[in-house]
């Protein structure tokens, strides 16, 4: 598993309940511009449309060599999932409070490139500072143990 962005502020804005792999439809210089790692997760977010789910602001960056321009990098991409499955994400997602988190995207075994998202559920103030102060106190524990 070679992977090529991650989304590292999921887990701290979210509190992830299900994780689903799923496939994307690329472009052949997009999955050139992976290969290089030029993609970005920060402001990409998944929804559903039609009963299909695409990926909205996934950056993926432009390939120098690509004929007539290549692609447009923040153009929504469809993600590919077994009916089952979309089916078991759509009745989460309705609920309050839940939505859809691209996590990683990474290239598998077979070198096709899939995203792992997630069905999450916002965080409160609250919650987050208690993820900090948890974090800091680990930090302070393992200075310890070192000296």
């Amino acid at each position: 598993m070679d992977i090529i962005a991650t989304n590292r502020q999921a887990h701290f804005k979210y509190a992830i309940l299900e994780k689903y792999e799923a496939g994307l439809v690329l472009k052949g210089s997009e999955v050139k511009s992976l290969r290089n790692k030029d993609a970005s997760l920060n402001e990409a977010f998944a929804q559903v449309r039609d009963d299909e789910f695409y990926l909205y602001g996934l950056h993926i960056g432009p390939y120098k060599q690509a004929h007539l321009g290549g692609h447009e990098p923040k153009r929504p991409r469809k993600l590919l999932l077994k009916k089952i499955e979309i089916s078991k994400i759509v009745s989460k997602v309705s609920e309050k409070g839940c939505t859809l988190v691209p996590l990683a995207l990474y290239f598998n075994k077979r070198g096709i490139v899939k995203v792992e998202i997630a069905v999450a559920r916002g965080r409160q103030l609250h919650d987050k500072r208690e993820t900090i102060r948890k974090r800091e106190t680990t930090r302070e524990i393992q200075r310890a143990m070192k000296r």
